[in-house]
């Protein structure tokens, strides 16, 4: 049925006019405006992360040199790791939609630490500054895994990658811990535990896994560091070190990180099927200790990535099982979102596409994930691109879609415009089927033999080549009209109103876009979060249901 509802009218203040002028954006301490910040500083990253990826699949058209050597292929595909890794995934939900939406979502007036926040947001931009620099410096061709020895002997500039990723640590940590400080101290009173948002509980698990790991990444990219300016020896056998060392180290905080990735994306997940689903989730509890479990083991699991490097059958096998039990989780959730969709009043809009390709390739790349997990199968593909696809599908991919579905759920609140809803519908299509088009090929690859980090294959191998280069077009592509749309949307956009789609969410208490002090009123939320079996509160603008 149709909905018609009066032309909702822009708040005459917000948080995007209270104050005027560039120096007022540098200077905010208003979580909002520092979300923002964030946000377009990581659509930069991602821009950049992604021309690398497209130079990469066009020098693998065809085989042989195409538009690159040896070395500048090297150095792509590292910078293109480092980029998307440490400068996109990892802090992509967190800070950008976590920082504009933890407080509206608990009733407060800011985060815990207002200047630390905004330290975070700064300490990112150096780290990233000089992460980038290594580009003017000719580039690096370790690998986003600097992986030891090579990473303390080759003739390209480490130094400067290493440290910009050590900085961008220090803003993970700050955040994560703002975020934590957050929950527990300035929840609105009624809001117990039970009754956070499910996007709360995913940046609060995730900040655990921050505050608690990132150090040991830190500490690590330090001992490289001075490994290769001082030459200490903890991972040169001639010195008597280890390499083994570095990757126990490094994948203690880098399998984690897999969830720092991708927990707040089930957070996004968990709010927007109940949105578009109008109901309440099939079991709140379960999507909330499934995130603790999911944090919990993501800690136990780093020695899957080591199979092949001569580790003691107990101690794979081990990891083998622990690395299954958490696709035990994450199932958990699946089950549940689709339990929660069964019987729905669906809402078809360009967030549920997201998720629905969301749910997907986290399937598709969890199945993939337990089959790696098995130490005979992965003896097979380990360093193959059966693992590029699998880690593309788990964290580019499911995070990518988590990401998108933020921004164009939110979108209105954060701006208080609407976006052309049928071109986002076709263009979220366009997203997932060329996500699939360019890694689907890719695990056929891996499963034949392809070596990852090649410049260069046999023959037989083009056609599958060609196909994954397509994929990425068609996503390149899609990227493109997304960037149009909502960039035409911020000024030409139709203004959203302040519920439009008649969310329980509490952050659609507020107005959108909210005021500078994020409630003109204290909050009172009357009801659970995602509370859609009470009537009361319907979209502010015509839907189909």
């Amino acid at each position: 049925m149709s909905l018609a509802r009066a032309e909702p009218a822009m708040p005459e203040e917000h948080y995007l006019n209270s104050e005027r002028g560039l120096w007022s954006w540098l200077t905010t301490q208003d979580h909002k405006r520092i979300g923002v910040m964030f946000l377009v500083a990581l659509l930069l990253m991602f821009l950049l992360g992604g021309g690398y990826a497209l130079a990469l699949r066009t020098e693998l058209l065809t085989p042989g040199e195409t538009v690159m050597g040896r070395l500048a292929y090297n150095r792509a595909f590292t910078l293109h790791g480092v980029v998307m890794v440490w400068l996109f995934l990892i802090p992509s939900i967190p800070t950008a939609f976590g920082n504009f939406l933890l407080p509206l979502m608990i009733g407060a007036r800011d985060v815990a630490f207002p200047r630390l926040n905004l330290a975070s947001f700064y300490l990112y931009v150096l780290g990233a500054v000089m992460t980038l620099w290594a580009i003017l410096q000719g580039g690096v061709d370790t690998g986003w895994t600097f992986y030891t020895p090579f990473s303390t002997a080759t003739g390209t500039d480490v130094l400067p990658v290493l440290l910009g990723v050590f900085v961008v640590g220090f803003s993970t940590i700050i955040t994560g811990l703002n975020f934590i400080t957050t929950v527990h101290t300035l929840r609105a009173p009624g809001i117990g535990w039970m009754k956070l948002p499910l996007f709360v509980w995913a940046i609060y698990g995730t900040s655990i896994i921050q505050v608690l790991a990132t150090p040991v990444l830190g500490m690590v990219l330090v001992l490289v560091a001075l490994e290769r300016v001082a030459g200490v020896g903890l991972f040169d056998p001639a010195r008597g070190g280890d390499p083994l060392l570095y990757q126990h180290l490094f994948w203690f905080y880098s399998h984690p990180a897999v969830y720092i990735m991708v927990l707040p994306g089930m957070g996004v997940i968990s709010e927007t099927v109940c949105a578009f689903s109008r109901k309440n989730p099939f079991s709140y509890r379960v999507l909330v200790w499934s995130t603790v479990g999911i944090a919990f083991v993501g800690f136990l699991t780093w020695g899957h990535h080591m199979f092949v490097s001569g580790q003691s059958t107990f101690g794979s096998g081990a990891f083998s099982v622990l690395s299954m039990l958490v696709a035990i989780f994450t199932a958990l959730k699946i089950f549940t979102w689709m339990s929660t969709m069964y019987r729905g009043s669906i809402w078809i809009s360009t967030p549920f596409t997201y998720v629905l390709g969301f749910i997907f390739l986290l399937f598709f790349g969890g199945m993939s994930g337990v089959a790696v997990a098995v130490t005979s199968a992965d003896i097979h593909w380990h360093d193959t691109y059966f693992v590029v696809a699998h880690f593309h599908f788990i964290m580019v991919g499911a995070s990518l879609m988590a990401f998108l579905g933020a921004l164009h759920y939110w979108f209105p609140k954060m701006f208080g415009r609407r976006y052309p809803e049928s071109l986002g519908i076709g263009t979220a299509v366009l997203i997932i089927f060329g996500f699939i088009a360019t890694f689907l090929p890719q695990f056929l690859l891996g499963n034949l033999g392809m070596p990852r980090r090649y410049a260069d294959y046999p023959e037989h191998f083009q056609p599958l080549h060609v196909a994954s280069t397509a994929g990425a077009s068609l996503l390149g592509f899609g990227f493109l009209i997304v960037a149009i749309y909502l960039g035409w949307s911020l000024r030409h956009g139709a203004v959203a109103g302040k519920n439009p789609w008649g969310s329980r969410g509490f952050e659609w208490y507020s107005a959108s876009p909210p005021p500078e002090s994020n409630f003109h009123e204290p909050p009172a939320f009357p009801h659970r979060p995602h509370d859609y079996a009470r009537p009361g509160i319907e979209p502010e603008v015509g839907h189909a249901l």
